[in-house]
C-alpha cells in the first residue's frame, strides 16, 4: 500500500487561517448590496473586521395550545401578529460579568444605541434571535455566529448540539428551567415583577452558556470541563476555520436577510389547476380520495378490476404485503407500463399521496403574504457538510424540481436578475483527480459529452454518441455517477427499476444484453454463483422472473465493466479499505493527496473532518468482520469512504467559490452544486460569466482538476438557466 502514488505518511497539518476580519453589511433586508467594483478584493482577504462581539438571546410570548415553535416554522412564529418579545440578554464577548437584560420598555432604544456595522452577534440559535433583530428590530449585524451550527460541523449531526446537550458534554451547568412558566401569557397581560425577574435570571444563564460553547467550539477544543474564566481568544487565535465561519454567516443571512420574492399569482394558480386535475381525474375514475389513499383499500380496487396487485415481503413480518408505494418497483411499472387506464388509477393515487408540491406550493403562498422569502438551510446538515433543509422549515429548498412552477414562482428583487452557476459533473471529476484516472481526466478536459466519452471507454465502442446509442450512453453516466461508490450490481438493477438518481425506470432486456456480449455462459455462470440468486430474488418487481433475470445479468455485466474501465477508482478504493484499519482504527496519520486520514477522521484540506466516533469491528449477518462506527453502527467500507471524501470535497470547491461570487454578488441561496446569486439587471451578462468564472477557479488542494460549470440569468430561479 505505501508504494500507491497518492498515499504517504503525513506530517503535522498547519493550523486553519485564523479569521481576521468579516465584509460588513449595512444594506436593508430587502435590498441587495451594490456591486463594490471598487473595493472588489482577492481571494482570501476580508474586507473589514468586526471589532466587537454581542451574545444574544431573546424570550418571547408562546403558547403551548396553538402559538409554539413545536406547531410552527421560525418565519411563522416571527412574523405573526401573536409574537412579541419580553426582552433580550446582551453580553460582549469576553467581557466580565453576567448579561444584562433589556425588557420590552426599553429595548428598541438600547438596540438603536449599538453601532452595528461593527457588530457581530453570537447566539446558540441565530436563526432565530438573529431573525428577531432584523425583523422585528431592524437589526443588520456585520457578521453571524452561532454555536448549534459549530457544533454540528465539530462534532457530527448525530451528537446532538442543543445548548443542553453541549453545557452537559463541556461539564457546564446545566440548561436552567424556569420555575413560573409563560406559557399563554400575552403582550396585553404583561408579566410580574417576580415572572420577569426569573426570565433574566434563565436568559443571562443560557448566554453564559453560550459563550462558555463557543469559546470551545472556536478553538476547537473538546477536552475541557467547567468554567473558563480565562481571557476569552481572540479572534486572530482563532482555529475555526475562517472560510467556515464566513459560510456560517452567509447561510444565516439568507435566512435573517431575505431577499427572494414570491409570485403569488403564479402559486395561486398552480395550487387551483392541480386541484381541478386532481378531482378530474378522480370523478373520472369515480374513486374518493379515501380510497386512493388506503393501501387496502386501492389494493381492493386493482382487484375488483381485475388486476393482479404486486407484492413484497414486509421488513417487520415478513409477510407479503401489497407494493404500492411510490417507490416500488412494481408500482412504478404499472404507472410507467402501456395499460393507459392501469397507469391513471395509479397516477391518482400518487397524485392523492404525493401532498409535498401541493404543500409546498401553499406554503410559499403563505410565506408571500407575510413578506420575502427567508432561505431555511442548515450549515452542515450532513457528514460530507452540504447543507440540507433547517429543521422544522417545512420547505426543503433542496428538493425542488427542475423546471418547476415553484422554482419558477421564485423572483429577483427589484433592479435585480437571479444569477444561477452550476458546477458540472463535480463528483466525478474530483473522483478522478483522487484516483489519478488521467483518461477521465482528460475526457473532461476535452469539453466533449463526458458520458459519451466515457462510454466509448466502459463499452469499447468508438463513436458512441447519445442520439445514435442512448442507453449505452445513459448506462455509461449511471456507471459515472453511481458505481464509482463501490455500488453493487443488486443495487443497482433495484434502482434502475425504480429510475436511477432521477432518471426514468428502466428494465434492461434481451436485446441489450446481446448487444453488451452478454451469452448463454455468462448468465450460466451468474446463476451458478448462489448469493446472486438470493439477491435477484429480494428485488421488488412486476416483470417475470426470466425478465427479472436478464435484468440483473445486465446491471451485473455494466458495474464489471464499469470497474474494468475504471480501474484507478478500483485501486484507490483498495486504499480506502486499508487505511480503515491502519487510520481510521489504530491511529497511524497517513496523508492521501489533501486527505490526511488519522484515528476516527480524515482531515480535510479546508481544516474540517470527516468523523467516525467509536470505531470498531463486528460480525455481519454473514459472520464475516465488517467496520462500523457511531451510535446507530453505521458500515464502513471503501465504497463509502469514496463516497463522504468525494463529496466533501465536492462541497469544498463549492462553497470556495460561493465565496468569491459573495463578494461581489449576494449569494441567496444554494441547491446541491449550484448556486443562488443577485445580479444589477445591467450587468447580467458580464456578470454570469464572472460568476462562472470564480466556480471554476483551480483549487490548491485539486491541482490540475478540470473544473467546468454552466449558468444562466432570469427574474424567475426556474428560467435562469437556458
Amino acid at each position: 500500500m505505501g508504494s500507491h502514488p497518492c498515499c504517504r505518511s503525513a506530517p503535522m497539518r498547519a493550523r486553519p487561517a485564523a479569521l481576521s476580519g468579516v465584509r460588513p453589511t449595512s444594506c436593508t433586508s430587502s435590498t441587495p448590496r451594490a456591486h463594490p467594483s471598487a473595493t472588489h478584493t482577492t481571494e482570501g482577504a476580508m474586507a473589514q473586521p468586526f471589532k466587537r462581539i454581542l451574545v444574544v438571546d431573546a424570550e418571547t410570548t408562546w403558547s403551548s395550545k396553538d402559538y409554539t415553535l413545536s406547531k410552527m416554522t421560525t418565519e411563522e412564529y416571527i412574523r405573526d401578529p401573536r409574537f412579541h418579545c419580553w426582552g433580550f440578554c446582551f453580553k460582549w464577548y469576553g467581557d466580565p460579568g453576567v448579561a444584562r437584560w433589556v425588557g420590552a420598555t426599553h429595548l428598541q432604544n438600547y438596540i438603536d444605541r449599538i453601532d452595528w456595522s461593527t457588530t457581530a452577534i453570537l447566539a446558540q440559535n441565530t436563526a432565530f434571535d438573529g431573525a428577531i433583530l432584523a425583523w422585528r428590530f431592524g437589526v443588520t449585524p456585520a457578521f453571524q455566529l452561532d454555536t448549534m451550527s459549530m457544533g454540528r460541523a465539530l462534532r457530527g449531526v448525530e451528537m446532538g448540539n442543543s445548548l443542553a446537550k453541549l453545557a452537559e458534554d463541556y461539564g457546564l451547568p446545566p440548561k436552567g428551567r424556569a420555575v413560573h412558566s409563560t406559557d399563554g401569557i400575552t403582550k396585553e397581560m404583561g408579566l410580574t415583577y417576580e415572572i420577569e425577574k426569573e426570565l433574566a435570571e434563565y436568559c443571562r444563564h443560557d448566554v453564559l452558556l453560550c459563550e462558555q460553547i463557543f469559546r470551545r467550539l472556536v478553538m476547537r477544543d473538546t477536552t475541557s470541563q467547567g468554567i473558563d474564566n480565562e481571557p476569552a481568544p481572540e479572534p486572530s487565535t482563532w482555529l475555526y476555520p475562517a472560510k467556515e465561519l464566513r459560510l456560517i454567516d452567509m447561510t444565516l443571512r439568507m435566512f435573517t436577510k431575505p431577499q427572494i420574492e414570491l409570485d403569488a399569482n403564479m402559486l395561486t394558480d398552480a395550487i387551483l389547476e392541480e386541484k381541478e386535475k386532481r378531482e378530474g381525474l378522480l370523478e373520472r375514475l369515480d374513486l374518493t380520495d379515501s380510497i386512493l389513499a388506503s393501501t387496502p383499500q386501492f389494493a381492493a380496487t386493482l382487484e375488483g378490476l381485475g388486476y393482479e396487485v404486486p407484492t413484497k415481503k414486509s421488513p417487520s413480518s415478513g409477510e407479503p404485503i401489497p407494493a404500492l408505494a411510490k417507490n416500488d418497483a412494481m408500482f412504478q411499472a404499472m404507472l410507467n407500463g402501456d395499460d393507459e387506464n392501469l397507469a391513471s388509477l395509479c397516477e391518482a393515487r400518487l397524485m392523492v399521496k404525493s401532498t409535498s408540491e401541493r404543500t409546498r406550493a401553499q406554503r410559499f403562498l403563505d410565506i408571500s403574504r407575510r413578506g420575502l422569502l427567508p432561505v431555511p438551510l442548515s450549515y452542515y446538515g450532513a457528514l460530507s457538510g452540504r447543507w440540507t433543509a433547517m429543521r422544522g422549515a417545512a420547505i426543503n429548498m433542496q428538493n425542488m424540481k427542475r423546471g418547476s412552477f415553484l422554482r419558477k414562482s421564485l423572483l429577483a428583487p427589484w433592479g435585480y436578475e437571479f444569477g444561477v452557476g452550476d458546477l458540472s459533473q463535480i463528483e466525478p471529476r474530483v473522483l478522478a483527480h483522487m484516483a489519478d484516472y488521467h483518461e477521465l481526466l482528460d475526457i473532461f478536459r476535452s469539453g466533449k459529452d463526458a458520458y459519451a466519452s466515457f462510454g466509448e471507454i466502459m463499452f469499447n465502442m468508438p463513436g458512441l454518441n447519445k442520439d445514435d446509442h442512448p442507453v449505452h450512453r445513459q448506462s455509461a453516466k449511471s456507471g459515472m455517477l453511481g458505481a464509482g461508490y463501490q455500488l453493487g450490481w443488486a443495487s443497482f438493477a433495484a434502482q434502475l427499476l425504480v429510475g436511477f438518481l432521477g432518471a426514468p425506470p428502466v428494465r434492461y432486456g434481451k436485446k441489450f444484453a446481446k448487444e453488451l456480449g452478454i451469452d448463454a455462459s455468462y448468465i450460466e455462470r451468474f446463476m451458478s454463483y448462489e448469493p446472486n440468486m438470493v439477491a435477484m430474488a429480494a428485488i421488488p418487481r412486476v416483470c417475470s422472473t426470466a425478465e427479472l433475470l436478464i435484468h440483473c445479468v445486465v446491471a451485473k455485466k455494466i458495474i464489471d465493466l464499469y470497474r474494468a474501465a475504471a480501474h484507478p477508482v478500483v485501486g484507490l478504493w483498495k486504499v480506502y479499505e486499508q487505511l480503515i484499519e491502519r487510520s481510521l482504527a489504530d491511529g497511524e496519520e497517513v496523508q492521501v493527496k489533501c486527505l490526511t486520514f488519522r484515528k476516527e477522521e480524515i482531515v480535510l484540506p479546508n481544516g474540517m473532518s470527516l468523523l467516525y466516533p467509536n470505531l470498531r469491528q463486528v460480525k455481519d449477518d454473514r459472520g464475516r468482520p465488517s467496520w462500523v462506527y457511531g451510535p446507530k453502527a453505521t458500515k464502513l467500507y471503501a465504497g463509502k469512504i469514496t463516497n463522504n471524501t468525494t463529496q466533501a470535497l465536492a462541497r469544498i470547491v463549492m462553497t470556495d467559490g460561493m465565496l468569491r461570487v459573495d463578494k461581489r454578488y449576494d449569494v441567496v441561496g444554494t441547491v446541491h452544486d449550484e448556486l443562488l446569486c443577485l445580479i444589477p439587471e445591467n450587468e447580467a451578462d458580464e456578470g454570469i460569466k464572472w460568476v462562472i468564472e470564480q466556480m471554476t477557479v483551480e483549487p490548491k488542494y485539486l491541482p490540475g482538476i478540470p473544473l467546468a460549470a454552466e449558468g444562466g440569468w432570469h427574474k424567475r430561479y426556474g428560467l435562469a438557466k437556458k
